[in-house]
């Protein structure tokens, strides 16, 4: 005997026309023994399914009406993520009625509009240790660069009460993309970080959520040690003016005429004394020959920090551009205190990346071996990178491991054809890939102001975060449930 869940569900178009869009939410019950159809009513709905390719001429029709206040879901049940639906309204006969697969996993919004709610990159702790909370940012505008006089709301969201949204602080400090570096700090059950402006400096701000007292940190963050003591921080006024989007705008940088500043670069904060030292300026690090050309007269900085996972090195990209051309890149790895700099990749095109362990890196990058693709890189060796999933993890995207390294959680850039985002995970061991919905993403949303994904995993590894814009009510936060796939 097999027990299946539903909530009641209203059915209605997408605005995207190639979608419909359904909302399931748990409640009531079915139980079938003889593996037979079973038609529910549904009223209220929460999912995207893709529509069919090839249709009837009665069910084309469906397509161009708004509501269906009476839709039938009639489930056939098979294999996970291989049950089928029937989607219809009720007065038509079942020839009429719309057939499709289902092959995506329960998704629920955790925040709602009229304000706008996302959280930012890829490999911060978005979720707590327990699973119960995630953070959140809330602005009251979209489509445009914020100024110096533009301030967000940082939250907490309740998942086991409603998704009760509680706001925290709020800080002058943030971008589009990476927002203000808001995290839980690894290794405590309380303590959350974030940054902020005080006068004309960045600093960061850490927050406990037992006492609600709120510390100040001197610098501002970029990358937390694994064992929650030291971060490591780079000029974020240098990355807005190289790279609008990625720093903050309220203060200027004050090399903005320097090419290579000898003054600023990679600092290391201690986070429980505050404590800061410079340990990497860009003006070393541009000196270091570059084999594909000369670099002598280009604008340099540093991007995208991040700590091993044992937390005894760090990643960081240098990156250079002529006059208003496009950005070059080279990855760099270094310890802690900025001593044994190795360069891990010198093609000049890597993107995103992450840890897999203390020694392995995965990373999307161009090499002459197999042109762009995901690579492994094997740190501190001259190793060329093997290629993995290059015929299944085909575009760049944002990438994680999920806890045990099985699998690896990534999402794709809008499409071309129809600005569709899919966040999907990957089997290593198989070369499977599960894609976990279709997320279209409207048209405003480019740019500086873009909305990715960036798809987060909870520590426990059983459910995923998103942000997304596809419902038509700005960037909001989705929670997708995995723990049927990865289990």
């Amino acid at each position: 005997m097999r027990h299946t869940l539903f909530k009641q569900a209203l059915c209605h178009l997408s605005p995207h026309p190639n979608y419909i869009h359904i909302h399931p939410y748990l409640t009531g019950s079915y139980v079938n023994t003889q593996n037979q159809p079973t038609t529910l009513r549904i009223t209220l709905a929460r999912k995207l399914f893709p529509k069919p390719e090839s249709q009837t001429p009665q069910s084309n029709n469906l397509q161009n009406q708004k509501a269906y206040p009476n839709l039938y879901l009639s489930m056939t049940e098979g294999e996970t993520g291989k049950n089928t639906f029937s989607l219809a309204p009720a007065s038509l006969s079942p020839y009429q009625r719309i057939t499709m697969p289902y092959t995506y996993p329960m998704i629920r919004p955790i925040t709602q509009g009229p304000q706008h709610h996302w959280f930012g990159y890829y490999d911060k702790w978005q979720i707590d240790p327990t699973c119960r909370y995630a953070l959140s940012m809330e602005v009251d505008f979209e489509h445009r660069s914020p100024t110096a006089d533009d301030s967000i709301k940082i939250g907490i969201i309740d998942m086991d009460k409603g998704d009760i949204w509680t706001e925290i602080a709020t800080t002058q400090a943030w971008c589009w993309q990476q927002g203000c570096m808001l995290q839980w700090i690894p290794n405590s059950p309380t303590d959350i970080i974030w940054n902020d402006k005080e006068d004309a400096h960045f600093i960061s701000k850490v927050y406990n959520t037992q006492t609600g007292q709120i510390r100040t940190l001197p610098q501002a963050v970029y990358t937390l040690s694994p064992d929650g003591k030291t971060a490591i921080g780079t000029d974020f006024r240098r990355i807005n003016h190289m790279r609008p989007g990625y720093g903050y705008t309220s203060i200027p940088d004050p090399n903005h005429s320097v090419q290579a500043p000898e003054d600023t670069g990679i600092y290391t904060v201690n986070l429980e004394t505050g404590e800061s030292n410079l340990i990497i300026t860009i003006a070393k690090v541009a000196q270091i020959p570059y084999p594909h050309g000369d670099i002598s007269e280009a604008r340099h900085y540093f991007n995208h920090l991040l700590f091993s996972t044992d937390g005894t090195r760090f990643i960081f990209l240098h990156r250079w551009r002529f006059g208003e051309g496009t950005f070059h890149t080279r990855m760099f790895t270094a310890n802690t205190d900025g001593s044994d700099l190795h360069v891990v990749d010198d093609y000049g095109k890597m993107s995103h990346f992450i840890w897999r362990d203390p020694q392995t890196i995965l990373g999307w990058a161009y090499h002459p071996s197999h042109n762009n693709k995901f690579y492994l890189y094997q740190d501190q060796t001259d190793n060329d990178p093997q290629p993995i999933g290059p015929d299944v993890m085909t575009v760049n995207g944002h990438c994680t491991y999920l806890p045990g390294n099985k699998w690896i959680l990534n999402d794709t850039y809008p499409s071309k054809d129809n600005r569709n985002q899919i966040p999907y995970l990957y089997h290593v061991e198989t070369g499977k890939r599960i894609d976990l919905g279709t997320f279209p993403s409207p048209e405003p949303y480019t740019g500086e102001w873009r909305c990715d994904l960036h798809p987060r995993f909870s520590p426990n590894g059983q459910f995923v975060t998103i942000d997304s814009a596809h419902e038509g009510n700005g960037r909001q936060i989705y929670r997708i449930d995995i723990d049927n796939i990865v289990a």
